[in-house]
């Protein structure tokens, strides 16, 4: 591994990572939003929610959105529940799918039970169904619902970071955290120096904290000696498949075979410093990224400023 080309092989991961991210390309749509039909909620809490999730609806990409204002003069029923209604509106409209929901209350819960239905087929294509714990809890219910909506994939399948609503929390706690500690395992394989070993194994223990972009934090190492560093990542998705790219700085002491005595010459090999500041470019994925338990794939590119020009490619994989 010593002769690789380390720019090529960091981008090639580079490249199998940011590929998850990209945004997912949907064709235009447009929906119609049924009134809420609402059971033991008051009328001002219903409203703000349906502009919650109309204005979701319209911030996602590609989409037209019929709100349920401009349905009111369409619809002669206040309850418009079913597929056969919601495709004859969504038909006066000329909006491809109509989206239908209705909020019950359940002790001190709200369930949130709502349906998609293909105008052109007069079929639901999504039936779904969430509990939120509190009014509050409908802000983040409504948004993932409008990217359900779009995507037509169900609520849990669209968790992204800083969307986790409660009542999702509740039913697995792993979930809330953005303080994350944890250990890796792999290889440092020298491209420079190092005594000219083969590879090293290592170990690494993380503690940082995750920004809504970015993650920054404390790298305690041991790699073929002991390693500080500080690192920032910053990170291409939300989702539980994370891309990110980043780089750290900090201080590596590194274990080098001592000079040998020469006995002709009476003294040693010119004394070299094994210690120094230490720069480190990385790439990688993180795996189950909402919740608070994550897998980390890393790969990167290491140098110590020290007299041996130590350098390497470093490959972990551990969890958070």
């Amino acid at each position: 591994m010593k002769n690789y080309h380390i720019p090529v092989f960091i981008s090639f991961f580079f490249f199998l990572a940011v590929i998850n991210a990209s945004a997912q390309d949907t064709s235009n749509v447009k929906i119609a939003v049924l009134p809420l039909n609402s059971n033991g909620i008051d009328s001002i809490s219903v409203g703000t929610v349906q502009s919650i999730l109309e204005l979701a609806l319209e911030k996602q990409n590609k989409t037209e959105v019929v709100t349920s204002n401009q349905l009111k003069e369409y619809i002669k029923s206040l309850e418009c529940m079913d597929s056969k209604c919601a495709a004859a509106i969504g038909k006066v409209v000329n909006a491809n799918r109509v989206l239908g929901c209705k909020l019950s209350v359940l002790g001190n819960k709200i369930v949130v039970q709502y349906f998609v239905v293909d105008v052109n087929t007069g079929k639901d294509v999504l039936l779904d169904q969430v509990t939120a714990i509190s009014i509050e809890d409908l802000q983040p219910v409504m948004e993932r619902i409008a990217i359900s909506t779009v995507n037509l994939t169900s609520v849990s399948a669209n968790a992204e970071v800083g969307k986790i609503y409660q009542g999702e929390s509740e039913e697995s706690l792993r979930r809330s955290s953005r303080k994350n500690f944890g250990i890796s395992f792999g290889y440092l394989y020298p491209q420079n120096g190092y005594d000219n070993v083969d590879k090293s194994f290592i170990v690494d223990f993380r503690l940082d904290y995750e920004l809504e972009k970015f993650a920054v934090g404390m790298l305690l190492a041991a790699r073929k000696g002991f390693a500080m560093n500080i690192y920032g990542d910053y990170l291409f998705s939300k989702k539980d498949i994370c891309p990110y790219i980043g780089g750290a700085f900090g201080f590596h002491w590194i274990s080098h075979d001592s000079p040998q005595y020469n006995y002709y010459t009476q003294n040693s090999h010119e004394e070299k410093s094994t210690d120094g500041f230490e720069l480190s470019l990385n790439t990688g994925l993180r795996l189950l990224h909402t919740y608070n338990f994550q897998v980390v794939i890393e790969l990167g590119y290491t140098i110590s400023f020290n007299d041996y020009n130590d350098g390497a490619i470093v490959f972990t994989i551990g969890i958070l």
